[in-house]
């Protein structure tokens, strides 16, 4: 899975954004203060499904550090999203 930064018209707002197998995650930097997102300091990564109507649910371990960490928990919850899909309703490639 690859992390792209999405462009904002905001320049201080950072969030990256990725998708497969028929989920999106979305990592951006939260901080206590400036013009940014406002949270606890750190990455904060969250997950849902791309093809349900559904809110999105904050990956456990949010935040993290580092970009790096956060990435690497969306590929480990992924992992985990993907083994709990029964194989018949699995999304298919070309839509992932």
């Amino acid at each position: 899975m690859q992390f792209s930064r999405v462009i904002t018209p905001v320049e201080v707002i950072e969030i990256w954004n990725a998708s497969s197998n028929g989920f999106s995650f979305v990592i951006c930097y939260e901080s206590r203060s400036g013009l940014g997102l406002q949270g606890n300091p750190g990455f904060v990564a969250s997950w849902r499904p791309i093809y349900q109507n559904r809110f999105a649910v904050k990956v456990v371990g949010s935040p993290f550090k580092t970009l790096a960490a956060a990435e690497q928990a969306c590929e480990a919850m992924l992992r985990n999203l993907i083994s709990d899909i029964p194989y018949h309703q699995s999304v298919p490639e070309h839509l992932s």
